[in-house]
């Protein structure tokens, strides 16, 4: 009999293509490598490359770069113009081989999936605002990189209950320690934001004395249910209001 495959087949060259559309229309939102990155679970330098590869994102030492490269200099000859390392040369080139590496191409196909997924939620929620369409987002953003009003960094999971059923609380990871945010709180906060008469929350208790809030503040600013100032979209490295 034969093994079972670990990898589904994936056109490689068809699924680096749909990332690397998919790192540019998010960056196009956002406007920040970082927050791109996040996005993704990428690091900026890949975000980076894939923008320089579509053609969205330059600076004077990209431009230069990309001059020598289309003046046919080696990346060594590179290297010695500019003073830069091979890996920065290399990370301000665009990609010119199509990853086919079976886990890489799994991997990106799942971060299409999931951006998709979570942007298709956030779309749902802010034309059709109720508690179904609340809890889709929020399960959609498991394991995303959020940070507090204070800049710490969490991420949150809901537990699986016996049959299968996610259970309604968060388990907020904030590395040094675990707590519970239940979801009665994040509905109250969600009830309390609703009846805001001015949708910027400079502050977490701005929203109410609630047991959680700190995490949830974060949360509901990336699902586009308050705004913030922008120091503070900075401090939580989250998408900013565009003007």
């Amino acid at each position: 009999m034969p093994r079972p495959k670990k990898f589904p087949d994936y056109n490689a060259d068809k699924i680096q293509k749909e990332l690397i559309k998919a790192v540019v229309e998010s960056y196009e939102e956002t406007g920040e490598l970082k927050i791109t990155a996040n996005e993704f679970s990428l690091s900026p330098l890949k975000i980076r490359k894939m923008l320089i590869t579509a053609g969205v994102y330059w600076n004077e030492v990209s431009d230069e770069v990309n001059e020598l490269y289309r003046q046919g200099k080696t990346v060594q000859q590179i290297m010695e113009i500019t003073g830069l390392k091979k890996s920065s040369v290399n990370g301000y080139l665009p990609y010119s081989k199509i990853i086919y590496k079976s886990d890489i191409v799994s991997m990106n196909a799942a971060r299409i999936q999931v951006y998709r997924k979570r942007k298709v939620s956030v779309e749902l929620l802010n034309n059709k605002p109720d508690e179904d369409t609340l809890w889709s987002a929020i399960t959609a953003f498991q394991d995303y990189p959020f940070h507090t009003f204070s800049g710490l960094p969490f991420l949150y999971k809901i537990p699986v209950g016996r049959k299968g059923i996610l259970n309604r609380e968060l388990w907020v990871d904030r590395r040094d320690k675990s707590k519970s945010l239940t979801w009665s709180s994040v509905l109250l906060a969600y009830e309390k934001v609703r009846e805001l008469d001015d949708k910027i929350v400079e502050k977490p208790k701005d929203i109410g004395d609630i047991r959680g809030i700190s995490y949830i503040y974060p949360i509901f600013y990336r699902l586009g249910l308050i705004d913030v100032p922008e120091k503070i979209a900075a401090r939580m490295e989250l998408k900013r209001t565009r003007k």
